[in-house]
């Protein structure tokens, strides 16, 4: 699938106030109780009142009806500090590189005077670095701060954003602090350690264009995990960029090997492009991951070079035009594989 159309039903999750309206199922997405609100399948519950902001409403962000991409919303009563918890199920996971996207969306969001004031491993519901903490002050022209949290659950990843007015930081801090310490998890040992992604230089990378092999007898199997560390615990680089017309992606890999997986984040929503190690080391085969989805493509003799890479987000290269298998992902588990 490319870039124009995954955005489209994804783009800026954490930056966007999902619509108002509620889809007649949303019930199944979350499970509200006397004092707390619960992502039902994903067994992640907060409660309704953090400090000051209270629970408003609660839906799905997007691919309604499948509860995998859920939020619920929490205002304080004069409506100044404004607190969203995304609940939702990336099928590439990472809480490091949801905060590095995330990151990278705030400052270009909100102008050059925006300050990153903290960015560190935090406790959740008191298991120490189990958590990405990070605040924003003199956002919007001084205007705002805002704060944002990340969590790794199981399969989900548990995003947090809460923004206010300047003279309100102090609520603001403690709106975020309050709902990472008010986390609950029916397992708690679903939790990954976590912490901000670590970069060093890149080893020389082989940048010649690469072709798409003829092997036509790929099964649809289901996806298997990409293989890069996650979560921060190994260090990252940049191994290039990308450059489109919607903007400029950066190609990442694990520092010091040059035969490893290749993945290109383009939002922060959770959509990943994936060049992972063929079997038997021959070549690279692309996935690209979204909210409950995976699209399976080919197989290239070497990873793509830039230029291709930004014609496959265009939607511009006829070698990957048409996507082999779809993964499609439940919030319970269960993937149904599509043949193309």
């Amino acid at each position: 699938m490319p870039k124009r159309a995954l955005i489209m039903v994804s783009a800026a999750l954490c930056l966007a106030v999902p619509s108002l309206a509620r889809a007649a199922d949303d019930a199944e997405a979350w499970t509200p109780t006397e004092t707390a609100i619960r992502a039902t399948t994903a067994g992640i519950s907060l409660p309704q009142t953090i400090g000051g902001p209270s629970l408003t409403k609660s839906g799905e962000a997007s691919n309604g009806g499948r509860a995998v991409d859920n939020y619920a919303q929490f205002l304080s009563d004069d409506g100044a500090i404004q607190a969203t918890l995304y609940v939702y199920l990336p099928t590439y996971a990472d809480a490091s590189l949801a905060a590095y996207m995330t990151d990278k969306a705030i400052m270009e969001r909100f102008g050059s005077r925006t300050r990153r004031t903290a960015y560190a491993s935090a406790p959740v519901a008191g298991k120490a670095d189990s958590a990405i903490r990070a605040v924003y002050d003199d956002a919007a022209d001084g205007e705002l701060t805002t704060a944002a949290g990340f969590v790794h659950a199981g399969r989900w990843i548990v995003k947090i954003r809460v923004t206010g007015p300047t003279e309100r930081r102090a609520d603001v801090l403690a709106g975020l602090d309050g709902m990472l310490a008010g986390l609950a998890l029916d397992d708690p040992a679903a939790l990954h350690r976590t912490g901000p992604a670590r970069f060093d230089a890149c080893p020389a990378a082989d940048m010649r264009d690469a072709q798409l092999t003829k092997d036509a007898a790929t099964p649809a199997t289901i996806p298997q995990e990409v293989r890069i560390p996650r979560d921060g615990k190994d260090i990252l680089c940049v191994r290039g960029s990308v450059t489109t017309a919607d903007g400029s992606y950066d190609m990442l890999q694990q520092a010091g090997r040059s035969d490893g997986a290749i993945i290109v984040p383009v939002d922060d929503s959770g959509t990943v492009l994936a060049f992972d190690p063929a079997a038997a080391g021959k070549g690279y085969k692309l996935s690209i991951h979204m909210v409950g989805q995976t699209d399976l493509y080919g197989v290239y003799d070497r990873v793509p070079s830039p230029r291709q890479i930004a014609a496959i987000l265009d939607g511009k290269d006829p070698q990957t035009a048409q996507a082999e298998a779809t993964a499609a992902y439940a919030a319970n588990g269960a993937v149904t594989m599509v043949r193309h």
